[in-house]
């Protein structure tokens, strides 16, 4: 068969069960990138069918899919947001570091990775997924709730970090040594700031030179940029993503919102060819073996996670229940951590198994803890409080009890989060 027919007739096939996947994800209510990532293992090196001629093509479109995933999470937000989140959620940023890239250094290490894997592993334990997490809360009406701006502000810390880890991990990565590190880590700061600075002082410029009322143009200008600038970031070492994400900063206004419009189906059909490239990359037999030490980990971080949800959200004054949601919704993984593992994955190519299980477990178990995290703590916190209390002795009563109806709004609302 000629090349090009078996080009078409296999990345076809793949996209057209992309499709069926994620509408057979959308009717049981869960996230598509664990069946994305399955779907990779199956067509992959050792799978059921591997596909051999679509191979090339599918990698320049997993390229694409992480610039896309980043332009479009980086549009979601303004320079002054960040700013913001900074000045108010650095705390609650420097604990989620702590306690959610410490288990996965530790796990590298025991592993026998070295300093290198180890750090890799960090960041894959470390970041959430801000596409699942948005997509459960849209989901589940939380869009409103008080904790909802807790959540995003640790989002956003973990976003605005990978611009400065990335670079680190590309450079210990490539084995520059710690001067090669530190000048890659000069850049990255230097080339984030300076975005920042265009955006918060001259966004409305940037904005309007890359308005149009045509959407091609619009299209072809945005998207154009956005590949001129990760390209040129990923030579200076910055990494293409981060480059992506700090264009979508830079945009604001009515050109962001044109931009997203028009960009987000592209987005989704190359962060599914992203998934998928990824799953193509690991050999299915070697996720068996590495199945137990990715569910420790996923049950280490999990916790992890719900701590960091519950005091981030004390910080903001949130009661408990609220603290509870904000825990279980910040569980999943996803495109970050594949990110990370993707870079990885030719220096240190046993992170490649661990990480796709680890992300197959979380993205699941992710919508899972978003909505039976603070039902099942607030029960468990009912029963111990019942099994503490002592029966209260009779005494007289001066006349009949409130009943709940009675009781004024002030009081009414105390336990409401």
């Amino acid at each position: 068969m000629h090349d090009t027919t078996a080009l078409l007739i296999e990345l076809g096939s793949v996209i057209l069960g992309l499709g069926i996947i994620g509408r057979f994800a959308g009717r049981i209510g869960l996230s598509p990138i664990p069946l994305y990532l399955l779907a990779g293992l199956a067509f992959g090196e050792g799978g059921l069918l591997p596909l051999g001629a679509s191979e090339e093509f599918t990698a320049i479109g997993a390229e694409i899919g992480v610039i896309l995933l980043l332009l479009l999470l980086g549009l979601e937000y303004s320079a002054s947001e960040l700013v913001t989140s900074l000045k108010t959620q650095y705390p609650s940023g420097a604990v989620d570091f702590v306690l959610n890239a410490t288990p996965g250094a530790i796990a590298g290490l025991m592993l026998g990775w070295g300093p290198v894997g180890a750090v890799a592993l960090a960041g894959v334990t470390w970041i959430s997924s801000s596409g699942v997490i948005a997509k459960v809360m849209t989901d589940m009406g939380r869009l409103g709730n008080r904790e909802t701006p807790v959540i995003l502000g640790v989002l956003v810390i973990e976003d605005l970090a990978m611009a400065v880890y990335l670079p680190l991990l590309t450079a210990m990565l490539a084995g520059v040594g710690l001067a090669g590190g530190s000048i890659a880590l000069l850049i990255a700061l230097g080339t984030v700031g300076f975005v920042l600075y265009l955006a918060l002082r001259h966004g409305r410029l940037i904005s309007r030179a890359v308005s149009s009322d045509n959407p091609e143009m619009l299209l072809l200008v945005v998207l154009g940029l956005t590949v001129l600038v990760a390209g040129v970031a990923q030579q200076l070492q910055v990494s293409a993503a981060v480059g992506a994400f700090l264009v979508g900063i830079a945009l604001s206004g009515e050109v962001a919102e044109g931009a997203r419009k028009l960009l987000t189906p592209l987005r989704d059909l190359f962060a599914a060819v992203f998934f998928v490239f990824f799953g193509l990359s690991t050999d299915p037999a070697d996720i068996p073996p590495v199945l137990l030490p990715a569910a420790l980990l996923a049950i280490v971080t999990v916790l992890t996670k719900i701590g960091t949800g519950w005091y981030a959200s004390r910080r903001a004054g949130i009661g408990p229940r609220g603290r509870w949601r904000a825990g279980g919704t910040l569980v999943a993984r996803g495109e970050f951590s594949i990110v990370i593992a993707g870079l990885a994955v030719a220096t240190e190519p046993r992170i490649g198994p661990i990480a796709t299980a680890y992300v197959l477990i979380l993205v699941i178990v992710g919508p899972l803890t978003a909505r039976w995290t603070e039902p099942v703590a607030s029960r468990l916190q009912a029963k111990l409080a019942g099994k503490g209390k002592k029966p209260a002795p009779a005494v007289a009563s001066a006349g009949p009890m409130p009943s709940h109806d009675d009781l004024t709004p002030e009081h009414a609302g105390r336990d409401a989060d």
